[in-house]
């Protein structure tokens, strides 16, 4: 059945839910000029990542991190939000989503106007010493590096500056067991541009009572789905922001 034809089906699901929560992962952010990760052109086809994004590289050699890694990282500060973001933003506000959990670290959701967001894999919003805890913003943190501070030391006890987004290697962030207790809570789960390739997030829609998935390509969760839609995250958030305003749940 062509995806289009899911949107009626889809906006039940929604409206029937009590509870939802939205998952994220790159393929919501590919419209806004992202690459991914893992496709023939993401961003590991470019680097190694266990060599450039791994905490025991970081620890050992983070030169390595600031030469190729922070150059790849910043990239993501030019992108904006599309209409993905937006619409989840716009289902928010409507109070037909509770939340938004996202493997992305561009910030993006924010930027659309989502206030309900959890980081899994941090952000690049600021770096924190490895030392002693300080904190600086990433513009400051860049600005270190063009000034030749590689990598950028904390002025007050020497340590090296870390982005405050998790590499290979690094445990979750306190909020994933919070994320946890919300899946396994809630009616349903939206997973939207993601493989469901990377533990230990691919493991929430097993928690969730059911869930969809809207993504381009198959997911390790297919069989499982109660409806899979096989399209850009884009597309299918305005059909569904258009199905759920015709029927006058959603403000045009």
């Amino acid at each position: 059945m062509p995806w289009r034809e899911k949107i009626p089906e889809l906006a039940d699901l929604l409206l029937a839910s009590s509870k939802t929560l939205v998952l994220t992962g790159a393929g919501i952010s590919t419209e806004s000029g992202i690459p991914d990760f893992r496709g023939p052109d993401g961003l590991w086809s470019k680097v190694d990542p266990i060599e450039v994004f791994s905490v025991e590289t970081f620890t050992q050699r983070p030169k390595v991190f600031y030469e190729v890694g922070l150059p790849l990282l910043g990239a993501l500060h030019q992108a904006r939000p599309n209409i993905a973001h937006y619409v989840l933003a716009r289902l928010e506000d409507a109070g037909l989503i509770h939340g938004v959990i996202t493997q992305n670290v561009d910030g993006l959701h924010q930027q659309a106007g989502s206030r309900t967001v959890y980081e899994m894999h941090g952000h690049l919003r600021s770096a924190t010493c490895i030392g002693c805890g300080h904190q600086v913003s990433w513009r400051q943190l860049e600005e270190m590096v063009e000034q030749g501070d590689l990598p950028p030391l904390c002025a007050a006890c020497g340590g090296v500056y870390k982005p405050d987004a998790v590499f290979f290697g690094d445990p979750m962030p306190p909020e994933f067991d919070y994320c946890c207790r919300e899946v396994a809570d809630c009616q349903l789960l939206l997973v939207i541009g993601s493989s469901l390739e990377v533990a230990p997030v691919n493991y929430l829609p097993y928690l969730s009572k059911k869930f969809a998935i809207i993504n381009m390509g198959p997911t390790m969760a297919d069989s499982r789905a109660v409806l899979r839609l096989e399209a850009r995250a884009g597309e299918v958030m305005q059909a569904l922001a258009d199905e759920l305003t015709k029927r006058g749940k959603l403000k045009s």
